[in-house]
């Protein structure tokens, strides 16, 4: 067995063992240092939005049992893809991979926000009233699987190695757990971090109700695309602790914060013009159909 193929048949516990490892740390420094004080109970929500993380896992590993690292393993012995055709040192192939798909999350989760049909479903993730690690998982099951697609397609027409793809899986999820943890920075090293990385004050504003903050700061690991691309800002006018978490006209917790609930949201309502550069979300108690 060659190391591909070890990396491959051992993807599962090298990303299990990375998740709880990261999970347990940003939990700990949550309860250590945490940067706002929680609306609901963290047992109630963790209980719905592990449980959605559980489903998910199950439904991707029943509809692609190779996951996006076999479809690498695939393309590498069928010679398909960018990088399969070039004679590119395995570290910078590596690289490129990491880099290369982090765009690619980026432009997806924009267009997430700007097709009204997508942001149902992405609505799902916003809808959380309160903004903590395990918000970081919480997506709708259909949106996850047209993740993975996405994913697929970027490996076939890439070509990266095994090892880039389990990394790049690796440093996605735990950059998830980590900008969205309720923790508390100190602004200095903020500061100097989100340069490099997104921190969790960075990514924070991507979840206020307000339409020019939630349509911002769309990076997840690498916090270079907002700045490329004309889509950062650097705090919230409210502030971390005035901001309000969610969606202006979902905040009954039975709604959203109950598995059956979140489950449902993407199919309530009418479809309606919602995109990207609207300038302000309906107010409460005004009827919203996006």
């Amino acid at each position: 067995m060659n190391w591909n193929e070890w990396l491959s048949d051992n993807e599962v516990i090298l990303r299990l063992g990375a998740f709880l490892g990261v999970f347990v740390l940003v939990a700990l420094w949550e309860l250590r240092a945490p940067r706002r004080t929680l609306e609901l109970p963290r047992t109630r929500r963790w209980a719905s939005n592990i449980g959605l993380v559980v489903l998910n896992s199950i439904v991707l590993r029943l509809l692609f049992p190779a996951a996006a690292v076999g479809v690498a393993l695939f393309a590498q012995q069928q010679g398909w893809g960018l990088l399969n055709h070039y004679a590119v040192p395995t570290g910078w192939a590596v690289l490129i991979t990491v880099v290369a798909m982090d765009l690619v999350i980026y432009l997806q989760h924009v267009m997430v926000h700007a097709v009204p049909l997508l942001w149902r479903f992405h609505r799902v993730h916003h809808a959380d009233l309160d903004y903590d690690l395990t918000t970081g998982s919480r997506f709708h099951t259909l949106e996850i699987i047209l993740s993975m697609l996405i994913k697929f397609a970027t490996v076939l027409l890439l070509g990266p190695p095994v090892a880039g793809v389990i990394l790049f899986e690796i440093i996605l999820n735990a950059s998830a757990m980590f900008n969205h943890g309720n923790i508390r920075l100190p602004s200095g090293v903020d500061r100097w971090l989100r340069w490099l990385l997104v921190t969790p004050d960075m990514h924070r504003v991507h979840h206020s109700v307000e339409d020019n903050e939630a349509n911002s700061n769309f990076g997840f690991a690498l916090p270079w695309w907002d700045r490329l691309f004309g889509t950062y800002r650097d705090q919230p006018r409210e502030g971390h602790e005035g901001m309000t978490i969610g969606i202006h006209r979902y905040r009954d917790p039975r709604l959203v914060d109950r598995l059956p609930g979140m489950l449902a949201l993407p199919f309530i309502g009418k479809v309606s013009g919602y995109a990207i550069n609207r300038r302000e979300w309906s107010k409460p108690g005004e009827e919203l159909d996006s």
